[in-house]
């Protein structure tokens, strides 16, 4: 059974090690090591500014998020899934978690990368809609980004 919490600074290593596992299964399709070498010095600085969720089966992180809110809008990013346990509804639950979370959040905005049919998938399954397409965004990335509104 997964369980989902708030993060402390003592899950930081285990968080960025399933966000390089996950991450990193997309290295031949794009670049993605803003990702993958993500250090604990601005892990813990973007902890400042944002909230973060971990999902643990047993004492074993397996997943996160993060999230934070500005003029209404909830924005997601950084979902990340250990690749041993993906499509076993730990993304879902960090998800469904966000919108459970006291925000003055009236939308959810999340993106993926555009050529991750899987994660596209994912977010309409959870009623989210595409929104935004931004081709050749930051480190040549096309994105989606998808919304939902409370």
């Amino acid at each position: 059974m997964v369980h989902i919490r708030s993060a402390n600074e003592s899950d930081f290593p285990a968080l960025l090690h399933v966000q390089q596992a996950a991450f990193g299964e997309y290295a031949g399709l794009y670049k993605v090591s803003g990702w993958t070498t993500e250090t604990l010095d601005s892990l813990k600085e973007d902890a400042r500014e944002k909230h973060i969720f971990v999902a643990e089966e047993g004492e074993t992180i397996v997943g996160s998020v993060r999230f934070w809110a500005v003029a209404g809008v909830c924005v997601i990013r950084l979902l990340s899934v250990s690749p041993t346990h993906q499509r076993q509804g730990v993304g879902q639950a960090l998800i469904r978690e966000i919108e459970r979370a006291p925000t003055d959040a009236h939308k959810f905005y999340a993106c993926t990368m555009l050529r991750t049919a899987g994660n596209i998938q994912f977010f309409m399954n959870l009623g989210y809609k595409a929104e935004t397409i931004l081709p050749d965004h930051y480190d040549h990335l096309d994105l989606i980004f998808f919304a939902k509104y409370r």
